[in-house]
């Protein structure tokens, strides 16, 4: 329940703060929309390493192939710790994996969202939980624990983040698998 109410809590922000494209800010109070639920959750292990356990909260209506297109919020409990120079730089890495495709991100955006992740992001050492809110058309918001870290208030910057775990062009399929097969498997219709 905690962890629910921890979630609960990001809307608030988002309701009051300020959107600024491409800013790093910091906020008071967020929460999620209401009705957000448990879907799956599954751990990241690289060469036999646990380095987190990751949860999926997803909105009513949520269809696995249409991931970016509601609300939803990631959770993740970190295994080990790691410094956030690294986890900026490792996100940046599978974003543009994610982007690829269509050439993004583009250079002057990457530079702008390693920045941003750096400058919001802590350290992190085993037992830290961080949550990240993807806002299809606003941006996402991160949280340590119930504190507001900040926002990367663009768009493009929340599909390509979040897709490192649920996008089809993941570097980790076995943990896209775990956190979308509840949702798969009640889903009616093709698979994402």
């Amino acid at each position: 329940m905690q962890r629910r109410a921890c979630i609960t809590r990001l809307a608030t922000v988002a309701a009051s703060a300020l959107t600024l494209p491409g800013a790093v800010r910091a906020a008071a109070e967020p929460a999620l929309p209401p009705g957000l639920r448990a879907a799956g959750q599954g751990t990241l292990r690289v060469f036999g390493f646990s380095i987190y356990r990751a949860r999926l909260w997803v909105s009513p209506g949520f269809e696995p192939a249409q991931w970016a297109a509601l609300p939803l919020a990631l959770e993740l409990e970190y295994l080990t710790s790691i410094r956030a120079e690294d986890i900026a730089s490792r996100s940046l890495k599978e974003m543009r994996r994610v982007g690829e495709p269509k050439g993004e991100p583009n250079t002057e955006q990457a530079q702008r969202w390693q920045a941003a992740l750096q400058a919001l992001l802590p350290d992190v050492r085993s037992g830290d939980k961080l949550i990240g809110w993807h806002r299809p058309a606003q941006g996402a918001l991160f949280l340590r624990g119930e504190q507001l870290l900040g926002e990367v208030a663009e768009p493009a910057f929340s599909r390509l983040f979040f897709g490192i775990w649920l996008s089809e062009r993941t570097g980790a399929p076995e943990l896209r698998q775990a956190l979308l097969a509840p949702l798969l498997a009640a889903a009616p219709g093709p698979r994402a």
